[in-house]
């Protein structure tokens, strides 16, 4: 079992690399299936949970080093994404972004109120409440949550098993997305959705970075990864600052919109143009997925089943809601996708998910994310009220 911080990270690392080139090792058909079927990026959330699971390294001994690296490297990672970005052509993707928002946010509260009718009986006493401020969570954020556990007067014991239920569930959805994202023409045929809008924003953007001629340095690389670094660690502080004066968001949400502010600012300047941004944050992107995956311990299946199952069916009615919608109203994957994970994942993963579609379209993942925490708190109070309808 790895203790070390240090081997730990090397060793996600490593596994990630070696994941990332199976596809360049593999050729042929059988391969190409298989990977279409199981990108890279799920292979790694599979394969690290499971290593999670099975205790290849210590989860206490380690959290330190994941504590650390995780969300600094997130950041790191979002500054240099959000170099390319040019807000005019975002602008263009127009109100279906907001109607897939709003549809998954509703869906979800939905969801917890559907599977609260179905399992109240076998949850305990009282369970509407943690579900609420659980439900603020996938609404919004953890500051959501906690803010309606503090309304609610939540107990500790009972919110442990809704933390159970958000752990495993929602890793699971993350995969799931993941890798739902990879069939996105087929389900963009089924729904009709007229994609040429979003395709076009990305490609143009993704042209326009092509059209930069200039080489990759190593003088451009490390200059990208020290200023990524220094904004990542800058924008922390700035975020811990603004909190204790502003405590509307939570510091890791004021960090994101410093780290927004800063990469968009700079994408108007020469700097936006230095050859690199791509790979770097490509690199990134798959460290902060095999971060992530690590600490996903299916062991805790075991501890909440009847929470888990209840979960599930939350799951299962968002997602069946958002396929009807996505049908009737045309949506495409990008919108739908996104829209969820930036209710069920926050800031912490919409973007991720928006980057494995088009690095592009980064900052849609952001601003949707940020829209949760607008709405969390109240969202998930309304629902935890009608859920107490069944006591």
């Amino acid at each position: 079992m790895i203790k070390d911080g240090f081997v730990y990270i090397a060793a996600l690392v490593f596994i990630a690399a070696l994941l990332v080139c199976l596809p360049k090792l593999f050729k042929g058909r059988t391969a190409s299936n298989i990977f279409k079927f199981a990108p890279p990026i799920v292979l790694i959330y599979l394969g690290l949970m499971i290593l999670c699971t099975v205790r290849l390294w210590d989860l206490e001994a380690t959290s330190e080093a994941y504590g650390a690296l995780k969300n600094p490297i997130l950041y790191a990672m979002l500054f240099l994404m959000l170099l390319r970005c040019d807000l005019k052509k975002i602008i263009k993707l127009g109100p279906k972004m907001l109607i897939g928002f709003f549809a998954a946010t509703i869906s979800i509260g939905l969801g917890f109120f559907i599977s609260y009718a179905i399992m109240h009986g076998t949850l305990g006493e009282g369970a509407w409440k943690a579900l609420g401020a659980l439900c603020g969570s996938w609404m919004g954020g953890g500051g959501n949550m906690l803010a309606i556990q503090a309304a609610l007067n939540v107990d500790e014991s009972t919110m442990a098993y809704a933390l159970v239920m958000d752990s495993i569930c929602a890793t699971i959805y993350v995969m799931f997305l993941l890798w739902i994202i990879g069939f996105s023409k087929k389900f963009n045929a089924w729904t009709k959705a007229d994609t040429r809008v979003i395709d076009e924003v990305g490609r143009s953007l993704e042209e326009e970075a092509k059209m930069n001629t200039n080489s990759i340095t190593w003088q451009n690389i490390i200059l990208l990864v020290g200023s990524g670094l220094i904004v990542s660690a800058l924008s922390q502080k700035a975020g811990e600052a603004i909190n204790s004066v502003l405590p509307f968001f939570d510091k890791a949400t004021w960090t994101v919109l410093v780290v927004t502010a800063l990469g968009i600012g700079l994408a108007l300047t020469p700097f936006g143009k230095i050859k690199g941004t791509e790979e770097i944050s490509n690199v990134m992107l798959y460290v902060v997925i095999a971060l992530i995956a690590s600490r996903a311990d299916l062991a805790g299946m075991g501890d909440a089943p009847i929470w888990l199952i209840a979960g599930f069916i939350v799951l299962i009615i968002h997602v069946g809601i958002m396929l009807i919608l996505a049908k009737l109203l045309k949506l495409d994957i990008f919108t739908c996708a996104v829209a969820s994970l930036a209710n069920i994942g926050g800031t912490a993963t919409a973007p991720v998910l928006a980057g494995t579609y088009s690095n592009a379209l980064v900052p849609v993942g952001i601003v949707m994310a940020l829209l949760g925490y607008v709405v969390g708190t109240g969202g998930g109070l309304v629902v935890a009220q009608l859920m107490s309808i069944f006591g």
